[in-house]
Formats: structure tokens, C-alpha cells, sequence
């Protein structure tokens, strides 16, 4: 294990109608609000209204900006920027998914900033240290956005997706009511249960030795959603298992997995590479190339793969080897996701081979990716062609 400093102050409020504690939580940051949302589905809900009539008891000024995009784009964290600056604001409200937050947090970090934001996105300045202050209602169980310091943005000028990480821009508090994330449509759903194990798996195969716990809590996280899921994608308004997804959610990325331990997120790069370039649901790209990235590494390093099939499938050791195990902890991955609905090749989305460079390229961020068993570009390409 690797020495570490964890710090996360985030406060969260679970459970039904904490919506009612925002008049509580904002005025400690101030009353002028941008109000951030995603396609409109919180109209739908009449989970806006409830928000704005939260902000209305306390006289806030709100600023709204919608449309932020599932694949959040830099062009939108632009715009959040210059509304914050045009008018004074002190607090941003995000409201919606993964996307909506992390869109929120580069607005948060590049308002300070001088330079252009994408300069803190790809990690050639930092994020300031006085970041706008955040607040969060989750709607949507799925990328932790709610308890960690990342954010994704898309340039689709260039086809690139890039992502930062600062404690400065993690939400001082954010509101979980499983209830409102009862909406959220099957496919969206199934996406959320792939991107939770996917998180979880980043920090499982890890470049460190020596983290028991860190391993352990990993496969009670994988466990659960594996129990959940199934039931779930059937009862989609099931409110005990919107919960319990609700929080494997949050603690799949708030970094207590990761703890001590060097991640490998090569899995993420590769996705991200193909939503910048096709602009695809991020769980659903990550549900087809995860398997093929699992076989890559395995066949340098089964052992995990194997303990993973041993201790989160129920697979029988009994006289086989590690190689073995890999490959029945794979098939048993897929067979999984297959049966909750998720997709299982990239031409599910239209996706050929046409853009495989181009995609390697962006995948590319050293000459070497992940920490489990590092990747060449060659490793990549095959990747990306075997997940046609």
C-alpha cells in the first residue's frame, strides 16, 4: 500500500425530500445562484419546480442554464463561466446527473482562471485554488460525480475528451433522494450499473500491493450492484433499490476504494476516446470495451482477473488455474451485463472502423496507458477493433 492523504468534506443529505434542505445549505455561500441543469427531464419530473421554489424562500437570484449535454462540452462551461462573471454570481446548483456536475466543476474552477479552461481540463494549468462553490441534486446513480473532485469535458472542435481532478471544485454538499432518480429510463439505468462497476474495477486492478481492505470493500460494491441491477432494470420505481444503487454510486468514486492504491483507468481513456469522436452513452461504451481490456491485461496478469471471478462470481477454483478463472471471470462479466441490457459491440451505435486511429490517438495521453498492465498503442487499436 502506498501512503496516502484522503480528504473529502462533501456533505451528503440521503434520502426522501432533502430537496427541502436547500434553503438551508445555499445562504452559507450566498443567494446569487447559477442554476444548471441537463435536457429537461427535471421539468418533466417537477423536480425543477420544487428546486426553484426552494430558492424562492430564500430570495435567491437565479441564473438558469440548461442543455448541458450527456457528454458535457466545453463550449457549455464557457458559457456557464461568462454567465457567473456577467452576473456576480456565488454559487453554482447543479442539478441532474454525472454530466450536469462535472460541467459544473469546470465552470467552478475556470471563473478564477485568467486563461482559456480547457488549459485546466488537460491539466496545463491548475485548478485554481477559489473555485466557485457547488452544490449538487443527484438524479441519476451512476458516476460519483456527487462525492469527488472529477470532471470530464468534451471539445468537439477536436474530438477530444480530457478530465481533471481537484478538491477544490468537490461539492460542499449534495442532495441524494433515491425517490428522483426513479424517472430515470431503463437504458439509462443499465448504463449507471455498468459505469458503477466500472469505477470500481479502475481501482481494483491496481499497481500497488498490499490493500486487502481497499480490494474488499471493492467486491462488496460489485456484490451489491450485481444483486441490485437485475432487479432493477424490472422495477424501475422500486424505491429500495434505487437506494441502495443510489449509494454504490457515490461510494464507488469517492475515493475510498482508492485509497493507497495506484488506479489503472486505462478502460476509461479508451472510452472516452470513442464517446469524443461518436459522442455515445459513456456506460454503454465502457460495458463493451471493459470485457476486451479484461482479456488484454489477463493474459499478462490473470491473478486478479481470477480473484475477481472467485470472490464477486462465485466461480469455483477447484483445479484450475488462474488463466482459467480469467477467462470464466470474463465471460461471467458479460453474461451479466448482457442479461441487465447492456450493449455488447460499438456497431450497436454505428460505430466501424473507419475513425480506429483517430480514436487510438485520442486514447493516447502517454506512450503507455493504465497502471495493471500498461498499454501500448498497439494493445489499444486491438481493443478498439475487437469491441467492433
Amino acid at each position: 500500500m502506498q501512503d496516502f492523504s484522503f480528504h473529502n468534506p462533501t456533505k451528503l443529505l440521503f434520502g426522501k425530500g432533502q430537496v427541502s434542505s436547500l434553503k438551508k445549505e445555499i445562504p452559507a455561500y450566498g443567494k446569487r445562484v447559477l442554476l444548471l441543469y441537463g435536457g429537461g427531464s427535471i421539468k418533466k419530473s417537477g423536480l425543477y419546480d420544487k428546486v426553484i421554489g426552494e430558492l424562492k424562500e430564500i430570495d435567491a437570484n437565479v441564473v438558469e442554464l440548461g442543455g448541458v449535454e450527456p457528454n458535457p462540452r466545453l463550449t457549455t462551461v464557457n458559457k456557464g463561466i461568462t454567465l457567473i462573471r456577467d452576473n456576480r454570481l456565488d454559487f453554482i446548483l447543479a442539478v441532474g446527473g454525472g454530466s450536469v456536475i462535472d460541467a459544473a466543476k469546470a465552470i467552478a474552477a475556470g471563473v478564477p482562471y485568467d486563461g482559456d479552461v480547457w488549459d485546466i481540463v488537460t491539466g496545463k494549468a491548475k485548478a485554481p485554488s477559489n473555485a466557485v462553490p457547488i452544490g449538487t441534486v443527484i438524479t441519476i446513480a451512476g458516476t460519483g460525480s456527487e462525492m469527488n473532485g472529477n470532471s470530464v469535458i468534451t471539445n468537439w472542435d477536436t474530438n477530444t475528451k480530457a478530465f481533471f481532478n481537484s478538491n477544490h471544485v468537490l461539492p460542499r454538499f449534495s442532495i441524494l433522494d433515491p425517490a428522483l432518480t426513479a424517472t430515470v429510463p431503463r437504458d439509462q439505468t443499465v448504463y449507471g450499473s455498468v459505469d458503477i462497476m466500472s469505477h470500481v474495477f479502475e481501482q481494483y486492478f491496481h499497481a500497488s500491493g498490499n490493500a486487502p481492505l481497499q480490494e474488499r470493500i471493492g467486491e462488496a460494491i460489485l456484490r451489491t450492484v450485481i444483486e441490485t441491477a437485475p432487479k432493477l432494470v424490472n422495477d424501475l420505481r422500486n424505491y429500495d433499490y434505487r437506494e441502495v444503487m443510489l449509494l454504490n454510486g457515490t461510494l464507488a468514486l469517492n475515493g475510498l476504494t482508492g485509497m493507497g492504491v495506484n488506479p489503472d483507468w486505462a478502460t476509461h481513456l479508451i472510452e472516452h476516446a470513442v464517446s469524443a469522436v461518436h459522442d455515445i452513452p459513456h456506460g454503454g461504451g465502457i460495458a463493451i470495451i471493459a470485457p476486451h481490456w479484461m482479456e488484454r491485461v489477463a493474459a499478462v496478469r490473470p491473478e486478479k482477473v481470477a480473484q475477481l471471478g472467485v470472490r464477486v462470481f462465485d466461480l469455483d477454483p477447484t483445479g484450475k488455474t488462474d488463466a482459467q478463472l480469467a477467462a470464466e471471470a470474463i465471460r461471467s462479466l458479460r453474461e451479466f451485463w448482457a442479461s441487465i441490457g447492456a450493449p455488447t459491440k460499438l456497431s450497436d451505435y454505428g460505430v466501424d472502423d473507419k475513425a480506429i486511429e483517430l480514436m487510438t490517438d485520442r486514447a493516447m495521453l502517454a506512450d503507455r496507458i493504465g497502471n495493471y498492465v500498461p498499454l501500448t498503442r498497439e494493445d489499444v487499436r486491438t481493443i478498439l477493433r475487437n469491441s467492433l
